[in-house]
């Protein structure tokens, strides 16, 4: 007589996150997960797999990293941007990309004193005009060493270009403090470079005129109404060194800005930056602040271009962006809702850069 096995039994089904696809056997598990983490339609995503990574490091790490997703791999080795990280639907689309994708160094171009004709009328109409779409300035600095050792940082060269890599202004500038360590090496500037230098409340006059579309600054609202973007890399330390105050709203810092970040939230250079997502070197030999204020820019405008479809695409929420707990909902009733349900409330816990090509909110 045969004897009827039991079939064997299903292991209980484990609840996938929609984001990142890391798996939960209990659904308050997942419900934590997803407030912690703040996934959104914002956060790099591969083109194979639809996986949101936190960070583009994150997303090259699972596509070519170590030990990378082998089906992904795979075909985004065939199909896809190792700059952009955008995937084609074949080869040939792939090179045609790939002329526009990676761009040349602007280069290192001599540079005196400089500032752009009539600031207060001629920069960027077709910005300034659209409270929209304000623009933006991107601004680098070149620091001496001061003190008694040479290592309190002052700012001896600052320039500025627009959206279209115009140079703005350009100014070798005198700091408060005699200068003990030019760092020649880094910098490339001696000391007969600073004899004509612009005094510091000078520059810093202009650079606000600019960044203000020439309006005198009292008469500019504080909330940066009329005010355009300022684009750099570690821009706290630039204004610092400038002694200048600028909306922290109004800034988009490269070094700053999550995705561009490490897994670690810690900063990448400006230098491995433009190479990784430029396709270029810079800082060769001496810092050239003309070439780093327009790899910082184009850095910028290939994070703001990034098209992320939402439904609901707003300014973000409180500091809890987990709008179901900020809404006070009770725990039972997130318990009810799939893992696609939880995804879409969830929030980013940063401003992405697209945002700023989008109709502003009214208040």
């Amino acid at each position: 007589m045969d004897i009827e096995e039991d079939p064997p039994q299903n292991p209980a089904k484990r609840l996938k996150c929609s984001a990142c696809y890391k798996q939960y056997k209990k659904k308050e598990s997942l419900i934590e997960h997803m407030k912690a983490s703040y996934h959104s339609v914002h956060h790099p995503r591969c083109g194979v797999c639809q996986k949101y990574c936190k960070s583009f490091e994150s997303l090259r790490e699972h596509l070519f990293g170590p030990l990378p997703k082998g089906l992904c791999s795979k075909i985004f080795s065939e199909q896809g941007c190792r700059l952009c990280l955008t995937l084609f639907d074949s080869p040939r689309s792939l090179g045609e990309h790939r002329v526009t994708c990676r761009l040349s160094s602007p280069g290192f171009v001599p540079l005196g004193i400089y500032t752009m004709p009539y600031i207060g009328s001629q920069i960027d109409h077709r910005d300034s005009s659209n409270e929209d779409h304000p623009g933006a300035v991107a601004l680098d600095c070149e620091m001496a060493g001061g003190g008694s050792d040479g290592s309190l940082d002052l700012c001896v060269r600052v320039c500025l270009v627009d959206e279209d890599e115009n140079l703005l202004y350009h100014a070798y500038v005198q700091p408060p403090i005699p200068v003990t360590n030019y760092r020649h090496d880094i910098t490339g500037i001696t000391e007969d470079d600073l004899r004509d230098a612009r005094p510091l409340k000078e520059v810093k006059e202009k650079i606000l005129q600019i960044l203000y579309n020439g309006e005198s600054i009292s008469k500019v609202r504080l909330d940066g109404g009329k005010a355009r973007l300022l684009v750099g890399h570690a821009l706290a330390h630039d204004l610092d060194c400038l002694k200048m105050n600028y909306p922290d709203h109004m800034l988009r810092d490269t070094a700053m800005y999550r995705p561009l970040m490490k897994t670690n939230f810690v900063s990448h250079s400006l230098k491995y930056l433009t190479r990784t997502y430029l396709g270029y070197d810079i800082q060769l030999g001496t810092h050239d602040p003309y070439e780093d204020s327009i790899s910082a820019m184009r850095l910028y405008k290939r994070m703001r271009g990034q098209n992320h479809q939402e439904k609901n695409c707003g300014t973000l929420t409180s500091s809890n962006n987990f709008v179901g707990m900020s809404d006070g909902w009770k725990s039972k009733e997130l318990d009810n809702l799939t893992p696609d349900e939880l995804f879409d409330m969830s929030k980013s816990d940063y401003k992405c850069w697209c945002l700023d090509l989008r109709p502003r909110l009214a208040a």
